[in-house]
C-alpha cells in the first residue's frame, strides 16, 4: 500500500506526508527533492535553464522511475497533474490524496514565489495556477481533505487515515 499526497505548493504535501510515512513506517518520498539531487539545483534554477515543457517531462520520468513502490507516502510537485501518464501510475500504484487548501492559506505559505519553481508563474499569476488547478487535483484524487488556515499535521493524518485505513475487526 502507498499514498500520494497532491496539491498546490505551500499547501504541505512534505510537511504532511513525512508525519505520515513516519506514524505507518513507510518510506517518505519527495519528488522535487529526488529532481534538485539528481540536478544539483533548486526546481526554480532547473526551470530556469531548461524551460517548463522540460521540467514537466523531467517530473513525469521521476515519478514514473519511482516503480517498484512499496509502503512509501509519495509527495510529488503540485505540477504533476499536468502529466496523465504521472498520474495514470500514482492512481494505480497508491492512493491520491488531495491536499485542499484555501487560496489565501497558500499564498501565506509561498513567501517566495517567484523563487519557488512554481511552473506556470513565468506568464499567470498564483490566483489563475490555483484556479486552474484545483479542479485537476479533485479529479484526480480518491479522497480530498480540506486543510484549516492553521496547519496541525497531526489532525490532517489522522483524518486520512481515519478515511483510508481500514478499521480492526473485534
Amino acid at each position: 500500500m502507498n499514498f500520494t499526497l497532491i496539491g498546490m505548493a505551500g499547501v504541505g504535501k512534505s510537511f504532511i506526508g513525512q508525519e505520515m510515512a513516519r506514524r505507518l513506517n513507510f518510506e517518505f518520498i519527495d519528488v522535487d527533492e529526488r529532481i534538485e539531487n539528481r540536478f544539483h539545483l533548486k526546481l526554480q534554477e532547473i526551470v530556469d535553464h531548461l524551460g517548463e515543457q522540460r521540467f514537466l517531462h523531467i517530473e513525469e520520468q521521476a515519478v514514473l522511475g519511482l516503480e517498484p513502490i512499496d509502503c512509501c507516502v509519495v509527495s510529488p510537485g503540485g505540477s504533476v497533474i499536468y502529466s496523465e501518464k504521472a498520474m495514470d501510475f500514482l492512481r494505480k500504484n497508491s492512493r491520491v490524496i488531495f491536499l485542499d487548501a484555501s487560496f489565501e492559506s497558500i499564498q501565506n505559505r509561498i513567501p517566495n514565489e517567484s523563487t519557488r519553481g512554481i511552473i506556470g508563474l513565468k506568464h499567470r499569476e498564483l490566483k489563475d495556477l490555483y484556479q486552474e488547478r484545483r479542479p485537476l487535483y479533485q479529479k484526480q484524487a480518491e479522497l480530498t481533505i480540506v486543510l484549516p488556515d492553521e496547519l496541525d499535521k497531526d489532525t490532517v493524518v489522522n483524518e486520512i487515515l481515519q478515511k483510508l485505513l481500514p478499521l480492526p475487526k473485534d
